[in-house]
């Protein structure tokens, strides 16, 4: 084992052998490279009419994950007291991606919704690298105002002001599903954190006020809501869309129609490469491939939340809060998409991470693997004693 000295913000000694979550890596390769299977069945016949290309979309979910893979690799490197000691710079940096985006001439239009910046070939989605910075910030803010955030309502009001801020200007694009992740991913953070439970019922209240008169001030948001509640009284119009989708589930009964035979891709269900890409996956591989697919998800959650505990044991509560963040916003966005698909949610435009037809979401989230590899990498090469006690005085009203 080799050691080298750095200059701050590195630590003074930093071990140049990689240590690898193999679990964790296993995981999301299961799921990245069976995407690229269930994405190629899904929109092979919407490329193939769009651009007499059936691999289309595989080849620039290809080009994204590469991105991805390159820019994990970087973040693999870089040590997590780092982006610690750039926390006003990383929230900085989220709120101009929201603003910039909204400056006539720089933001992409598709469908009415003004989310997107064009870098080169790339669309990126700016809502995705921005939701990363913030979470990157309230981890930081986590570990240095702990005493007043379990002490004080101004300890939790600071944060939540800056985060709704951040969700005003996402509804404005408007991306209200990314709002929603980015907000609940933050109250579990805060929660896990030690936060009052008097204080998230104050905001929680606030925010379902805040909600539901977006709901009834928006025509299509409220289109949305009814057309979730009985698709089938217009299946033609507001209800087409989850017609189709519980149609596809419906024909994939026990163990599917098999790969490639779906039906309802072949132009019946809007959007069955991105949004609703696991009503096809549940038509072909049927309810045990489904489950299967679950498990995986619930695997890849378990994994990280348990790298979250171990971070906190180790008394690393910045990497812990990290760990936290970006496992909920995995898991939510992933339920949120799957209870889509089912009728269980309304229509949010969330993709299923590492599956959907997606490539800003696909490189972000390889990045975010990247920084908890980093984190487990970090805890395996320190090899510095925990003071028990210490620990519990420290952080005694954390929920870890």
């Amino acid at each position: 084992m080799t050691t080298r000295s750095a200059p701050w913000p590195f630590p003074a000694r930093i071990k140049t052998e990689l240590q690898i979550d193999t679990v964790l890596l296993t995981i999301v390769l299961t799921l990245l490279m069976g995407g690229f299977v269930i994405l190629a069945s899904a929109s092979i016949s919407i490329s193939d009419n769009a651009t007499s290309n059936p691999f289309f979309y595989v080849q620039r979910q290809l080009i994204a994950a590469a991105i991805g893979g390159a820019a994990g690799m970087v973040c693999l490197f870089i040590p997590m007291q780092v982006w610690r000691s750039f926390g006003p710079l990383v929230l900085f940096v989220g709120f101009l991606l929201l603003v910039v985006v909204l400056l006539p001439g720089v933001g992409h239009t598709v469908n009415g919704s003004t989310r997107w910046v064009r870098l080169g070939v790339l669309n990126m989605q700016v809502s995705e690298p921005a939701r990363l910075c913030f979470l990157m910030y309230l981890a930081g803010y986590l570990v240095r105002r702990n005493k007043s955030l379990r002490e004080e309502f101004l300890g939790f009001l600071r944060p939540m002001l800056v985060l709704s801020v951040a969700c005003i200007l996402l509804l404005a694009e408007p991306d209200f599903g990314a709002a929603v992740v980015l907000l609940a991913t933050a109250m579990v953070m805060m929660f896990v954190a030690g936060a009052r439970i008097r204080d998230f019922l104050i905001f929680l209240l606030a925010a379902i006020a805040a909600l539901a008169a977006l709901a009834l001030l928006s025509p299509y948001r409220m289109q949305r809501i009814t057309g979730f509640l009985d698709p089938w009284a217009d299946p033609f119009n507001s209800g087409f869309q989850l017609t189709q989708s519980l149609i596809a589930i419906g024909r994939g009964e026990w163990f599917g129609v098999g790969l490639g035979d779906s039906v309802q891709k072949l132009f019946y269900l809007p959007e069955a490469h991105t949004d609703f890409v696991f009503a096809v996956y549940a038509e072909e591989f049927g309810l045990l491939g489904s489950l299967v697919l679950i498990a995986l998800f619930l695997a890849l959650l378990w994994r990280i939340f348990k790298l979250a505990m171990r971070a906190a044991d180790a008394e690393r509560f910045f990497e812990a809060y990290i760990a936290i963040g970006l496992g909920t916003w995995l898991g939510i966005q992933a339920f949120i998409n799957i209870g889509v698909n089912m009728g269980m949610l309304p229509t949010k435009g969330l993709t299923l991470p590492l599956i959907s037809y997606g490539r800003s979401s696909l490189i972000i989230t390889m990045i975010c693997i990247a920084l908890l590899l980093r984190i487990h990498h970090e805890l395996v090469v320190d090899t510095k004693p925990v003071n028990r006690k210490r620990r519990k005085r420290r952080n005694a009203g954390s929920r870890l």
